[in-house]
This record gives C-alpha cells, structure tokens and sequence, in this order.
C-alpha cells in the first residue's frame, strides 16, 4: 500500500495552440510609424469610382464564397466549425471577409483578434476584425520581426491577435500617385462644371478703380454669372478668359486613361470598370471571363486567407480551409456538368450515389439543398 499510496497521477496538461509570433515585416516597412502613416488616405482612394469599383468587386466576389474545411491527405470535406460559419459576433461571415480583404488590398496586411476559444485545445473559436489604422507594432533590434502589436495603443497578447499578409504592400504605398492623379483630375472637373463661366479677368481701359470699386464689380459680376449667361460691359471694361475650356482640357479622355491605369494597380480587367480604351477585350463565354478574374485577380487574396486560416494556430494540423469557388463563382453550365457525370458512369470512375452527391442529390433522390 505504501508504494502505491505514494505514487501521485501526472497533472493533466492543456493544450498550448500557440499563435503567429513574430510575424515578418514584409516588404520595405522600417517601422511602425512608415508602416501606418500612409502617403494616401483610404477614404480619398475610395472617393475615385474606380478604385471603389475594383474594391467592391474583388471583396464582392471572394466575401460571397463560402469557407469550407477538408483533409489534405484525401480530400474529404469535414465538418465547419463555428468560426468558418460566421467569425465575429458582431456580423455575418461576407462583412467579416471584405473588410479582410479590403485591408489587404489597401494596406498589404490585416488583422483579427481572437476573442474565444475552444475549452478542449484552445484553437480560436470567434474573431474580430480590427482596422490597420488602431493597430501599431514595435520590431526587434533588425526591424525585421513583430515583437509586440498594439491596438489603440494597449498591448495585445500576441497569442490574441492574427495576421494576416497580402502579395504586396498595399495600393495605397505602390499605388498613391496614380490615385492622387484621379483625385486631382476629379477636383479640376468639379471646378470647371461648378463655374459658370470660364475664369479670366476684367480688363479696365479707363481710369483706375479704387479697391472697394474693384471688390464690388467683381462680387456683382459673379453673381450675375450665376443667374444669367449673359453679361454687359461699358467701353472701358472687357472681359480676357484665362482658361481652357473643359473639352480643351481632355477631362474624358484624362479620365479614361487613369480608369485603365487604376485597373492595372488592382489587377481587375480594365473591361469591369468600363474604360473605353479596353472596350474591344471580350471572352468566349461567362465562364472563362470568370476564370480569368479569379487566376489573375481574386487568387492572390484568396490564397492569402485559406493559407492562413489553414495554419496549425487556427486549423487542426492534416486539415485545410479553402474557398468553394468551383461550386459557386465558378459553377459550370449544369448541362455540361451532366455530360461530364454521364462520361464518369460510363467508365466507372464514380458510383450512382457519387453522381448524386456532384448533383447536390441525396440518395433517395431528393435536392440536398434542402
């Protein structure tokens, strides 16, 4: 009994998932400061069309798609758990994701924080999404890794916060000029088609004016200019325009060409933004216009995000999450989705109740939609 009575039972050891520690400082950000204070403001960036076109339709796209978790090794679609089913709280899955999505497009980077957890490994169970501008980091002795994230100045776990990494920088470092352009241009024409009339100045060929003359002449001229086209000068007084005409400053074709320019910083098809200088682009079919925005648009956000919430942090080690593309965005035609299933049976590469799995059928027969 002694040697029994002695013999004490191991403690039960939680699970430790830990989470991304010292996340690399990608690209050619120094410090926390260069990396938050932007050269441009997203709010003006979203006040061009086509950058808030380009935004919504990439967000619009991926935020739409459903998250789905599969084994590796064969395959296998699993079970979802609560957080691919709606990651914050506080909205629906789609906002989470395009708010996501829209901070990688515009900062290279974004982040969540982990506000539960599962009690049997402590993997996250609930997120929510946390805007670049709260969030500020300090880096190690090289500038090269994350030692400490900030959220509104306060400390964070850094067991507690996700990061997620876009393929670049963001369009609001890479990109500022071009879009300072289109703001500018949007300014100008704002300009020209709330004046009236062309600027310019009044020429007095007469006896000099005191100021006060000189103030009121020029007060009373605008507003008539705002009531009336039509002026009346005395013969001593003549109107120089001073400016080129809205048709001479090219405004549409300036407009056009930043639109194009503006598609390519986003990596949409300058069709989608209807810019006129690519009007003669066209596809073969509804399909292959799709394939083409999600190879070459939508595939670096998409794998950004499925890479990251596959990591073993979140995803449980042999376990992946991807977007189901392939069943939404890039469904195919259901009469040549027949012909392939048909093809399949024939040579006996798949079972009648596989068939109907690929048809969204149950055995019995019955829509598995329901």
């Amino acid at each position: 009994m002694g040697l029994f009575s002695r013999a004490t039972a191991p403690e039960p050891q939680t699970p430790q998932i830990k989470a991304q520690y010292e996340p690399q400082l990608l690209g050619e950000r120094y410090n926390a400061i260069s990396s938050t204070l932007t050269t441009l403001n997203r709010d003006l960036a979203m006040s061009v069309p086509t950058v808030a076109r380009c935004r919504n339709l990439i967000t619009g796209v991926i935020a739409a798609t459903p998250l789905e978790l599969y084994r590796k090794s064969t395959g296998e679609e699993l079970g979802k758990p609560l957080w691919l089913e709606q990651p914050s709280l506080h909205q629906p899955r789609s906002i989470t994701l395009a708010w996501t999505i829209d901070s990688l497009i515009f900062y290279g980077q974004s982040f969540w924080r982990i506000t539960e957890r599962y009690s049997d490994d402590l993997r996250p169970a609930r997120f929510e999404w946390v805007a670049n501008v709260r969030v500020t980091y300090d880096l190690d002795i090289l500038n090269q890794y994350v030692t400490q994230y900030y959220i509104d100045g306060v400390p964070i776990d850094m067991n507690d916060i996700v990061t997620f990494q876009a393929f670049d920088e963001g369009i609001l470092t890479r990109g500022s000029s071009t879009i300072k352009a289109a703001i500018d241009l949007q300014k100008a024409a704002n300009i020209a088609a709330a004046t009236p009339m062309p600027t310019g100045w009044i020429r007095n060929s007469g006896a000099d004016l005191p100021e006060k003359e000189v103030q009121g002449l020029l007060a009373s001229w605008n507003k008539a200019r705002n009531n009336r086209s039509t002026a009346y000068l005395t013969s001593t007084l003549e109107y120089q325009i001073a400016q080129f005409s809205p048709k001479e400053m090219m405004y549409n074709e300036a407009n056009q060409y930043l639109a194009t320019e503006i598609s390519r910083l986003m990596n949409v098809p300058a069709i989608y933004v209807s810019a006129d200088q690519n009007s003669s682009y066209t596809y073969t079919n509804v399909l292959d216009s799709r394939k083409d925005f999600v190879a070459y648009s939508l595939q670096p956000f998409v794998s950004a995000i499925q890479d990251r919430l596959s990591m073993d942090d979140i995803t449980a080690r042999g376990n992946e999450v991807r977007f189901c593309l392939s069943d939404t965005f890039l469904k195919n035609d259901p009469m040549e989705e027949l012909m392939v299933i048909e093809k399949l049976l024939a040579l006996g590469l798949i079972s009648v109740e596989q068939a109907m799995e690929m048809t969204d059928l149950t055995p019995n027969g019955s829509s598995g939609m329901e």
